[in-house]
């Protein structure tokens, strides 16, 4: 199956130089969303990749972090933006190329040891999941991998991240 074909290019979103690329179309297509969860299951089974955790970053992180944990046998753990979550937080802020941003994971989510897979639909400059890494890091956990649907590879955000397997279902 062709994932590239299920993808929308959307020119000048969010804003003009920008091709976003929406998987909406991707998530509608029944074959193509149950195709692409097992290919990621079988890399993640392929690359010896264990997770206790799927940590799934906001918002379409969590879709497909949700998915691949009940595949792996995982649990789900949402990373999300500032004030998004009713617990006490692990918080992280981090830079962006317009400003900073801070994540937060609940306190009672993940402890010292636990190993930690972070999955998000999109990787462009690394920023996002680089920060989650060193979140999940600060709390004590072992990260053994990152997995994305799609990697912008001419924006080089891999070369930020830990020297962990990194998986990718479709290039750009």
């Amino acid at each position: 199956m062709n994932l590239k074909s299920l993808i929308r290019d959307i020119p000048d979103f969010p804003k003009p130089g920008i091709l976003f690329r929406d998987i909406t179309t991707l998530l509608r297509d029944p074959e193509g969303l149950r195709y692409t969860i097992d290919i990621f299951t079988q890399k993640c089974i392929e690359a010896e990749i264990k997770a206790d955790y799927i940590v799934g970053m906001e918002s379409r992180g969590f879709i497909f972090a949700s998915l691949l944990a009940y595949k792996l046998g995982s649990g789900f753990i949402p990373v999300r933006k500032r004030g998004k979550l009713p617990a006490a937080v692990h918080s992280i802020e981090y830079e962006l190329e317009y400003g900073m941003d801070c994540l937060e994971v609940h306190q009672d989510a993940l402890h010292p040891g636990s190993r930690i897979l972070i999955v998000d639909d999109l990787i462009a400059t690394g920023g996002t999941a680089k920060a989650t890494a060193k979140l999940v890091q600060n709390i004590g956990c072992e990260l053994v991998g990152f997995g994305f649907i799609i990697e912008l590879r001419d924006l080089q955000g891999r070369k930020h991240l830990p020297d962990v397997p990194i998986i990718s279902l479709i290039e750009y």
